[in-house]
């Protein structure tokens, strides 16, 4: 018998939040994942509430396998859409994930405030702190 899509997908979430957890070194409790994705890009990225600040992660080459696994386990036929946008929430020890479609959202269409309404739709206003450019960055003056 073939396995159901949701045979897959229970033990690929929750391998998600195993790697999240190790990404942000530990407490489980009030990790964020959004997520856009689309033919041939992703874009996840992970954030941690840490009381007063939320701070954002460099997601993991195992992060993005995961969730490429997740995305093209939701098949495109019979009518089932695969999701453009994913929220995945850890709080009070429980995860919860949220779709959003093609239909919805043109993620083809570079649009910052997506992630920012998202963030400030969990977070209120609370400041965010981004990793620091990596030493190899330059910065691009007029």
């Amino acid at each position: 018998m073939a396995k159901d899509k949701f045979d897959i997908l229970g033990p690929l979430y929750n391998e998600i939040g195993v790697e999240l957890v190790d990404i942000v070194g530990g407490n489980p409790d009030g990790i964020f994942l959004y997520v856009e994705i689309g033919d041939r890009w992703i874009s996840p990225n992970v954030f941690k509430d840490e009381g007063h600040q939320i701070r954002n992660f460099d997601d993991t080459e195992v992060l993005s396998d995961l969730l490429w696994e997740a995305w093209y386990a939701e098949s495109d036929e019979g009518g089932i859409k695969r999701w453009s946008i994913l929220e995945y929430e850890i709080k009070d020890g429980k995860f919860d994930v949220s779709f959003r479609y093609p239909d919805e959202v043109d993620v083809e269409v570079i649009d910052d405030e997506r992630r920012q309404a998202a963030l400030r739709a969990r977070f209120g206003d609370k400041p965010v702190v981004y990793p620091p450019m990596p030493r190899t960055a330059f910065e691009l003056k007029p």
